[in-house]
């Protein structure tokens, strides 16, 4: 995103509608965007604040593109054709089966609003979890096709550097071994300069019970009550378990 310098009277009123903290007034007669830092969100654009229509979407070219895939909600992931990061949604697993009884889906989102993330710290959690063996990383999730090797996370080199608002690693893994990823995890979390958030899911037990909940509490991970229970009321694209 670029602020025209001619058409900016340093008014300000764009500089809270940043998530992360790219525009700022310098030297105080007129807004600047820093664009190593900009995720290409387009938030300050969209919300049209500016009187006088300084800001403007500038061509995005390779690999910058990567920012406003995972950055911007109304951008279009050409991998899943859904908007903003793209990912294929834990929550239609009662239509589309993509975790099986006796499995976990996992989800591992780095960054948030205020602070985001660079690509080379999704590519070391990606290659932490990649170690423990016998990770499929979700192919029509946009993080997964930035990889070069999706067998050991590894990312392509010139997306390293790149800035984006939030991105999400995600993968299906047998319940067994869902603590030595949530381990491998406490263990990671330590060499990143950003946050993540972590999602689990699983089939409901034949008894109606959860079998994902006592193995997170036995890890000592909190559990949001604000989790989803799915009635599996889509109709089913996959038959069986």
């Amino acid at each position: 995103m670029i602020i025209d310098q001619d058409k900016c009277i340093g008014c300000g009123r764009c500089v809270p509608y940043c998530p992360i903290g790219a525009i700022s007034l310098v030297p105080k007669d007129h807004a600047e965007i820093d664009l190593d830092l900009c995720a290409e969100c387009s938030n300050c654009l969209r919300h049209g604040v500016c009187p006088t229509d300084a800001i403007y979407q500038q061509e995005l070219t390779w690999p910058r593109t990567v920012r406003s895939i995972l950055s911007d909600v109304l951008t279009i992931a050409e991998e899943s054709q859904i908007s903003g990061r793209g990912t294929e949604e834990m929550k239609t697993n009662e239509v589309t089966g993509r975790f099986r009884r006796g499995y976990a889906g996992i989800a591992i989102e780095l960054g948030r609003p205020v602070l985001g993330s660079r690509m080379y710290d999704v590519e070391k959690v990606a290659m932490a979890v990649a170690e423990l063996g016998h990770i499929e990383f979700e192919v029509s999730n946009p993080v997964t096709t930035l990889m070069c090797d999706p067998k050991t996370g590894k990312f392509r080199a010139d997306v390293l550097n790149e800035y984006v608002l939030s991105a999400i690693i995600e993968f299906s893994v047998s319940l067994e071994r869902v603590p030595e990823v949530l381990r491998r995890l406490d263990e990671v979390a330590r060499e990143i300069e950003t946050v993540f958030s972590l999602d689990i899911c699983t089939r409901v037990g034949l008894a109606n019970e959860l079998p994902t909940v006592e193995i997170v509490k036995a890890k000592g991970y909190w559990i949001s009550l604000n989790g989803k229970t799915n009635l599996g009321l889509g109709r089913p694209l996959v038959k069986g378990d």
